[in-house]
């Protein structure tokens, strides 16, 4: 079973994409938006889960990292 946060690899211009439980909430160019993206799905006092691999996967770079290596 997959998580419900994935954040995508930064894009070359920068920022993430972020999907939770598979739909697409937006681009995230640092934590505070994919903050203020779960708190729209419903989540709230969500900083905590940003590091919990059963809830979020950070995918293509190095957690809260938004721009291009």
């Amino acid at each position: 079973m997959s998580v419900p946060i994935v954040v995508h690899r930064p894009s070359s211009a920068g920022g993430r994409a972020v999907t939770i439980n598979g739909e697409i909430a937006g681009l995230a160019r640092d934590d505070s938006d994919l903050v203020e993206f779960l708190r729209r799905a419903g989540l709230y006092d969500c900083e905590q889960i940003l590091d919990d691999p059963l809830w979020t996967e950070w995918r293509g770079g190095r957690a809260h990292r938004y721009e291009a290596e």
